[in-house]
């Protein structure tokens, strides 16, 4: 059975070099519970002759999420795959990943569509060589296979509908977005989230740093009017707001029952 690697080259699949693979993402794993020889077999189960090494990640990640039920580490070892996956398929470097997104041309349009603020990605130009180097991105390998899948879902900015932030430049760009030309703060709240200590809210996550950074949560709203367009302007509103990720909260206690 045969492996096309990224270069587009057939390999032979190899148990030790998956294997040796799965066993360099297991540091600080239960080595009691955690047995990269079983996960290896159990990958190798299910693989089909010219199958790709990203799908040989992904299975070997979904495999070892579905052994979190026996530890809950196989659910870190799951994501750390994922990650290394992620990591071989984007940009490591900041600055270049955001330049990409503020490159970026929309495929159906073909009209310049960026994805991060003029504003934004003036102030990490200046600052490129404090915010690249700041940037830890073995913190990457600290989510759980779950919290990793949500990201790379709905969070992580995507350029044709492929990933192209890690989880580090989310938060930078995040950071950045919040703080602006204050980098020291901004280097600070990177710091503080990459670590765990605290996240921020989904609107912020989503469009913070963005040409839209709306990053507030609720809004309370009440209908402008008890009349035909009074009801759907507020319905108007109320969508353009959910576009943007807003929670709503809608007092209609005025129109008649």
């Amino acid at each position: 059975m045969q492996v096309v690697n990224r270069k587009g080259e057939k390999e032979d699949v190899r148990f030790d070099a998956i294997l040796e693979k799965l066993s360099s993402l297991t540091d600080g794993l239960d080595p009691n519970w955690i047995d990269p020889a079983h996960l290896t077999k159990l990958t190798i189960e299910g693989l089909y002759d010219g199958v790709s090494t990203r799908e040989l990640d992904q299975l070997a990640a979904e495999t070892a999420a579905s052994l979190a039920s026996h530890h809950p580490d196989y659910s870190r070892l799951a994501a750390r795959i994922c990650v290394d996956d992620l990591h071989r398929s984007t940009k490591e470097v900041f600055t270049d990943v955001v330049t990409d997104l503020r490159e970026y041309i929309d495929p159906e349009s073909k009209k310049h569509a960026p994805l991060i603020s003029e504003e934004v990605y003036g102030i990490i130009m200046e600052n490129a060589e404090v915010l690249n180097n700041h940037i830890d991105y073995n913190r990457d390998y600290n989510y759980d296979y779950f919290g990793f899948k949500t990201l790379e879902r709905s969070y992580l900015l995507k350029l044709n509908g492929e990933v192209a932030e890690r989880p580090q430049h989310m938060l930078m760009r995040v950071s950045v977005g919040i703080h602006h030309g204050d980098i020291e703060k901004a280097l600070k709240t990177y710091d503080l989230m990459s670590q765990g200590y605290f996240t921020h809210a989904t609107p912020t996550l989503f469009n913070s740093g963005t040409p839209t950074p709306q990053m507030s949560s609720c809004f309370l709203l009440t209908m402008q009017d008890d009349s035909l367009v009074g009801i759907y302007d507020t319905l108007k509103q109320c969508a353009l707001i959910s576009k943007s990720a807003g929670g709503i909260g809608l007092s209609i206690h005025h129109i008649r029952s």
